[in-house]
């Protein structure tokens, strides 16, 4: 499913008086939201899961194209935990 096909089942769970436009508008605004907020802090939504923002300590590493050490530089990434009722 891409963002056009969420929007359509957003446009169709908000009822027959929605447009498609304020689908996308909730959408932007819930995504705008969760990355903003994931940011500073875990964002937890119930039945659904968590995004929490996760630090890479820097690292050796080889290139694979000529078997050279390397610095992995530290970094970060958004990780997502789906809750116990999406695991099925």
């Amino acid at each position: 499913m891409n963002k056009t096909q969420l929007i359509d089942v957003i446009q169709k769970e908000l009822g027959p008086e929605a447009t498609k436009q304020a689908a996308a508008d909730a959408l932007n605004a819930t995504l705008a939201a969760i990355i903003k907020s994931v940011a500073k802090e875990k964002v937890q939504l119930v039945g659904f899961g968590s995004f929490e923002t996760k630090n890479r300590p820097a690292r050796k590493g080889r290139n694979p194209r000529t078997g050279e050490t390397m610095e992995i530089p530290a970094s970060s990434t958004v990780t997502f935990k789906p809750s116990s009722s999406i695991k099925g």
